[in-house]
């Protein structure tokens, strides 16, 4: 039976390193080991199947190294080798295998020079080592970045070499480059994209500041 916890209680281990939590978590440990526990309605614990977990389960592997727990229905995680993986819910192509499958297990997205990556409601964001951006997923409101709004299952570049960090929204997305800039693109509702107005940009613009 589900318990509400209004404290803060120990998951059992000292060598965690890395975590991203929504309805399922994920955690890394320093010996780079990648478990999941929580809600595997879409198979986004990566166990091959969808039992749901309410203790740590590891995901195959020793080399994983950063995770993002998309939002409430898959899963991202990058490897130590630069491979990018995804698994669970993949109506909108968030998975990035060019359709819109499930997969209950980590399946490797082509490319070995993956750097970070954000993830959103039903979109990605994930930088290379090279400083490319690059975008999939859901498009309705323009936070891929392409000047349009067409759903992508593969990713594709926004333009730029010089991206550093990232983070996706609910329906938005914002980086910052190496040279200190920020900038922001998607829905802007609440005028989370920084423009002093509730206008939709479906291209980066810049957020004032360097």
């Amino acid at each position: 039976i589900p318990v509400t916890i209004q404290s803060p209680v120990q998951i059992p281990g000292t060598t965690w390193s890395s975590v991203s939590s929504r309805t399922h978590s994920l955690a890394t440990k320093t010996d780079r080991t990648l478990w999941a526990w929580g809600s595997n309605s879409s198979g986004q614990l990566g166990q091959n199947n969808g039992t749901q977990y309410s203790s740590p389960v590891q995901i195959p592997g020793t080399t994983w190294n950063l995770v993002s727990s998309g939002n409430n229905s898959y899963s991202l995680a990058t490897k130590t080798d630069g491979t990018l993986w995804s698994w669970g819910y993949g109506d909108q192509g968030q998975l990035g295998q060019n359709n819109r499958a499930f997969y209950s297990s980590p399946t490797q997205i082509p490319g070995t020079t993956w750097s970070s990556i954000g993830g959103g409601s039903q979109h990605l964001l994930s930088t290379k080592t090279d400083g490319t951006l690059w975008s999939w997923g859901r498009n309705a409101q323009g936070q891929l970045g392409q000047n349009n709004t067409i759903n992508r299952s593969s990713p594709v570049q926004i333009p730029g070499t010089t991206w550093r960090s990232i983070s996706g929204g609910s329906n938005h997305s914002s980086a910052t480059k190496t040279d200190g800039t920020l900038w922001a693109w998607g829905s802007n509702n609440y005028g989370p994209l920084g423009q002093n107005n509730r206008t939709y940009y479906s291209s980066p613009i810049q957020i004032p500041g360097t």
